[in-house]
């Protein structure tokens, strides 16, 4: 009992050192039938540090939730193109 209270008192300044949640949105292309946005999202799930994807078919836009210490926007639409949907940051 008293290691795993140890454990979570050390870990707690580490949490609050984590950077904060960045957001944003990608315009990608190519997604031409229903089945695209899962394609999309799962691509976008593998990358480290994603914490959460909406894909929108009728906007083609994906929104993504990262941790910017783990994560970077470079890095999500490398995702996305390498499963075939180029994308890039919604401006």
């Amino acid at each position: 009992m008293r290691n795993l209270l140890a454990a979570i008192l050390l870990a707690m300044p580490l949490a609050a050192l984590a950077a904060k949640a960045q957001t944003v949105v990608l315009d990608v292309q190519n997604m031409t039938c229903e089945v695209c946005p899962i394609t999309v999202r799962k691509a976008l799930d593998k990358v480290p540090g994603v914490a959460a994807v909406k894909v929108d078919f009728d906007k083609k836009t994906a929104t993504v939730k990262f941790d910017p210490d783990r994560a970077n926007v470079a890095t999500l639409v490398k995702a996305t193109t390498n499963a075939g949907y180029p994308s890039s940051a919604h401006k």
